[in-house]
């Protein structure tokens, strides 16, 4: 660990940036981050990532078994894959067991298909920067539209540059000491990101995909969906299956596309849409709408006396 050690602190004073992920160590996206940033020439990069792809795993973490970290050979970057979730990746990588320092900023991504609306809390690319969140360190979580036959590996550089502005300025904030910790930052590209409209400030939508179930035969029947959720509802619907034979050892399910609820306004997956890169603030809790803590407020006092008069 001596030699990484040295390596970490080339640079000078300059930033320390962890990256992580839920596609893998390997995946595009991630090495394209790495790229840009090395290539500015102003931050120290350090990688802790998953060994394998890790999407829609949401906030999950090994507790119970020990985790592996495997150097890995990333031009300009200090890198480690992890045989963890993206939460384990960022929490060790925090920690200073694998690394020395603990990094000024942690960037998760970029992910392979947006994260907007209610699939925010499906992404393990989100759940990368919210572990960084819970610990006090800076965090972002970026992700790239990627729809199929429009978009080419070349796009994850280009949605790099185009948040390096977002990542440098946060950086110097950080270092004045007048970056707030109350949030993390979810940042997501438009598919046309080479004429991108610029920045948005957005909220959390309601936007989800609606999946259902259908029976296949075997695990590989039905292909595979992309890394994380994507808002892509042109998948064909399969028939209903059958009745099930209960002479069947055991079935096999597949989730399958039914459909999506959107919503307008100034949302993020609206405003990605129109073009824009949208920027969410994200905390990490969930509160109820105020029409439903009103509702609860008078509910919750009977409930005692209802149970009580029912007994009698």
């Amino acid at each position: 660990m001596e030699s990484n050690s040295a390596m970490s602190y080339a640079g000078g004073d300059r930033p320390t940036v962890m990256i992580t992920n839920d596609d893998g160590i390997d995946a595009p996206g991630l090495r394209a981050l790495v790229r840009v940033l090395v290539s500015s020439n102003r931050f120290n990069v350090l990688v802790c990532a998953p060994d394998s792809e890790k999407s829609a795993v949401s906030h999950s973490i090994t507790w119970r078994n020990a985790i592996s970290a495997k150097p890995v050979e990333i031009n300009g970057a200090i890198a480690f894959a992890v045989s963890g979730t993206p939460a384990d990746c960022t929490s060790l990588g925090i920690s200073k067991a694998l690394f020395p320092i603990i990094p000024d900023l942690v960037l998760s991504g970029i992910n392979m298909g947006s994260n907007c609306g209610y699939h925010i809390i499906y992404s393990g690319t989100v759940g990368g920067a919210r572990e960084a969140f819970f610990n006090d360190v800076p965090a972002v979580s970026l992700s790239y539209d990627w729809v199929g036959g429009r978009s080419n590996v070349n796009d994850y550089a280009l949605a790099a540059e185009a948040c390096l502005p977002i990542i440098s300025a946060m950086v110097s904030e950080i270092k004045k000491k007048t970056y707030p910790r109350n949030c993390f930052l979810n940042i997501d590209v438009p598919t046309d990101v080479a004429n991108h409209k610029g920045y948005r400030l957005t909220k959390q939508g309601k936007s989800i995909v609606k999946m259902g179930w259908r029976q296949v035969t075997s695990d590989a029947q039905g292909g595979k969906m992309l890394s994380t959720m994507t808002m892509d509802t042109t998948s064909s619907s399969y028939p209903e299956s059958e009745a099930l034979s209960t002479k069947q050892e055991h079935f096999l399910f597949k989730r399958e596309v039914r459909g999506s609820q959107v919503e307008d306004g100034d949302t993020d997956y609206c405003s990605l849409q129109d073009g824009y890169i949208t920027v969410t603030p994200l905390g990490a809790l969930s509160p109820a709408e105020l029409d439903c803590q009103a509702y609860f407020k008078h509910w919750l006092p009977g409930v005692s006396e209802c149970f009580s008069s029912s007994a009698l």
